[in-house]
């Protein structure tokens, strides 16, 4: 984005985008954020409130009269973005899927707002990132599901996520293999248990696959990570993938903003802690 000066009144569609605005000095300049936006707590409660990430109101948003809205590809709808772009209002497209990614987003941003602290901040993270990825000795093979649910026969299915997404390149920089980095989903669901031949939807994101008791068995993860969100994983949850793998792998509980909140949390992410 090319401002002749910062902007002065910014909406973000992107709960992960709003707290590094704040954690970075330019918190200042928000005027609408999303119900999502929960990061910091204390800052984004007085903020107005446009609706969710999937269905925020573009007459809200014109309401605030913003020179600058921050969406994200994945998060944000198509339909939202393109009535925001209609009505004139300058949008963002952000769309971060590697670490490198996420830190250049935001350098961006430092830059977007001259920051000049915030920049040898991102510069400081930047180099927390090559730290770790150079700590790294034996990588673990890791599990993580981010959706549970059950066929209608009550089979049970979970959602994970492949290489061309964030968290698995967080993993990878923790040392984690990803043990499902080369499973693209398929349609419909039943394809993607291997019940049904698959159907073609070019425009579908094949990123998170749905994936059966046996994959993960075979798949023999060594730790099995249990996040808070999007889906809260339970004591219940463990005792079943328990029932599929026995001792085999760990198991932990994770806060789950960690892994898939791309910005200044990432700073967070690099001190989980994975021995308990």
């Amino acid at each position: 984005m090319i401002y002749d000066s910062p902007p002065q009144r910014v909406v973000s569609l992107v709960p992960s985008v709003t707290e590094s605005l704040f954690d970075l000095g330019f918190g200042a300049a928000l005027v609408g954020v999303t119900d999502f936006c929960v990061h910091p707590e204390e800052k984004t409660a007085a903020l107005p409130k446009v609706g969710g990430t999937k269905n925020a109101r573009v007459d809200d948003i014109r309401a605030l009269n913003p020179d600058l809205v921050i969406a994200n590809q994945e998060e944000n709808t198509r339909e939202v973005v393109e009535a925001l772009d209609k009505a004139g209002i300058p949008v963002w497209l952000t769309f971060p899927k590697t670490v490198d990614d996420a830190v250049e987003l935001l350098y961006e941003l430092a830059g977007l707002f001259r920051g000049q602290n915030a920049m040898l901040a991102v510069r400081g993270l930047a180099g927390s990132v090559e730290y770790a990825r150079a700590a790294v000795r034996e990588p673990e093979r890791t599990f993580c599901p981010i959706w549970f649910d059950r066929t209608a026969a009550g089979e049970p299915w979970w959602m994970t996520f492949n290489d061309d997404t964030y968290p698995h390149d967080l993993l990878a920089v923790l040392g984690k293999t990803n043990v499902f980095a080369d499973r693209t989903r398929r349609y419909p669901l039943a394809a993607d248990l291997g019940q049904e031949e698959p159907k073609q939807f070019p425009a579908r994101d094949d990123r998170y696959p749905r994936v059966t008791a046996a994959e993960i068995v075979e798949a023999a993860p060594q730790l099995v990570l249990l996040p808070s969100e999007p889906y809260a994983f339970k004591e219940g949850d463990e005792t079943l993938l328990r029932e599929l793998l026995g001792d085999s792998a760990r198991y932990l509980f994770c806060d789950g903003s960690l892994l898939t909140w791309h910005g200044t949390r990432l700073a967070k992410a690099l001190q989980l802690n994975w021995k308990n």
